[in-house]
């Protein structure tokens, strides 16, 4: 009787064995990538700024990147005319580069004026940079985050400056990428912004057109 349990438990495993092994291999997202659904659009919102305590970042704006840009050349009007505002009102603003890019670099339609401080670095401009000093020294407590590339400058300054505990005002109008796949990068930057955990509380994506000072 024990000889015939014994076989009983011994089969009983090899079958065990043998369904997990053929069962069929955890998915990743690589495989589910079809079928991927793409979730709701994040919401815009109106936001009312302190010119006192807000600074307009201007992220990359160089002829190597977005002279080359549908998307970036496409958006210059309304950020000119937004960087014209913002200038009026007394915003701080603060401009970026990357590379050995100069400021001759930065696109002639929304170039820097007077004293603006201009800083240099990668994807994320407080790296090896004086930004995060710059913008305590004039008390800034909000960002306004515009430039590309979206999945660059935008997305890894606005994060630095969200978890810092600064406001990010993202005018989703006035961020762009690359043309091959500008509205993915562009689309998924701002699900990211918006829902990212921690950084999220701290940003606001709205439109050029919905930002009061």
């Amino acid at each position: 009787m024990k000889h015939i349990l014994r076989r009983v438990v011994i089969a009983a495993g090899l079958v065990v064995g043998t369904s997990l092994s053929t069962a069929a291999p955890a998915q990743t997202i690589v495989d589910e990538w079809a079928s991927v659904r793409t979730p709701p659009p994040p919401e815009l919102k109106p936001v009312t700024i302190d010119p006192n305590t807000t600074a307009l970042l201007m992220l990359d704006f160089m002829n190597q990147n977005c002279g080359k840009r549908q998307h970036c050349l496409a958006s210059i009007p309304a950020v000119s005319k937004f960087l014209a505002g913002a200038r009026a009102r007394g915003v701080m603003v603060v401009y970026t580069m990357f590379g050995k890019t100069t400021i001759a670099d930065i696109l002639k339609d929304v170039a820097p004026t007077g004293n603006e401080p201009v800083v240099s670095s990668g994807p994320d401009k407080f790296l090896n940079t004086d930004l995060d000093k710059i913008l305590k020294d004039k008390g800034i407590r909000t960002v306004i985050a515009i430039g590309t590339s979206a999945h660059g400058a935008v997305l890894y300054t606005a994060s630095g400056a969200g978890l810092r505990g600064m406001k990010v005002i993202i005018p989703v109008d006035g961020v762009s990428s690359g043309d091959a796949t500008a509205a993915y990068t562009e689309q998924y930057t701002a699900w990211h912004l918006a829902n990212a955990p921690t950084l999220s509380s701290n940003v606001t994506l709205t439109k050029f057109d919905m930002v009061k000072f």
